[in-house]
């Protein structure tokens, strides 16, 4: 037993803990990048986007997987304004407010969208139009990705960013040594407890972003059965 455990007895316990926490940060990363490439699918395949498909990468740190994910959903939010803009550019200001109302029904809204994409896109389907739609009258997904990009961006500077995301088969003395680097091991509740407070705001927002494309991705399946 180090001499450190005889000193602070709940040691051992913190150590279980930070393996815990640190699998349940990598799990969450690994299912943000599924979401993003299932969104991404959709918007290539859809509204002719062309945004690059993600992956995570073992041998990078948590900051350097976190950057992937940015740039990804940075990428995202890009194509959605575009395609507002085109919107915007194309349309009416009576016809281009109405996409955004609120009262106005949704088929309506997704009439005027297709009219703007067979432009746009030369040839369009209903599934473009209410994708677009679905993106741009709601802007739970714009939000949500801003909120969640943020949380990343704040993962990556913290002392968690540094910690490769293959650390776990390497035990737990090197956890500890790259999560604490020269911080005596008293300080590993403290540790814990950042870790505990990036993890708990980070999948509350990965579980809305997760919904969000869902919503998405289940209207597409709905059109093409």
């Amino acid at each position: 037993m180090a001499l450190s455990d005889l000193l602070y007895p709940d040691n051992p316990k913190r150590r279980q803990e930070l393996i815990h926490l640190h699998q349940e940060l990598l799990d969450c990363m690994a299912t943000n990048f599924r979401a993003t490439n299932e969104l991404a699918g959709v918007l290539n395949e859809h509204l002719g986007c062309t945004i690059t498909h993600i992956h995570m990468r073992e041998s990078s740190t948590v900051k350097e997987n976190c950057d992937i994910i940015i740039q990804a959903m940075s990428e995202i939010q890009h194509q959605v304004q575009k395609i507002d803009s085109d919107m915007k550019e194309k349309l009416e200001p009576v016809l281009y407010q109405k996409l955004y109302d609120i009262k106005e029904p949704e088929l309506e809204k997704i009439a005027i969208a297709h009219k703007v994409f067979s432009i746009v896109l030369g040839e369009a389907t209903s599934t473009a139009a209410m994708v677009a739609i679905k993106l741009l009258s709601s802007n739970v997904i714009t939000l949500t990705v801003s909120k969640l990009v943020s949380l990343l961006a704040q993962i990556g500077a913290s002392v968690l960013g540094g910690i490769s995301i293959t650390i776990l088969g390497l035990g737990i003395e090197m956890i500890l040594h790259a999560i604490l680097g020269a911080v005596e091991r008293n300080q590993l509740l403290a540790a814990v407890r950042s870790y505990e407070k990036h993890l708990a705001e980070f999948k509350a927002a990965s579980e809305k972003y997760q919904r969000a494309i869902r919503e998405v991705t289940s209207l597409v399946r709905q059109q093409v059965q």
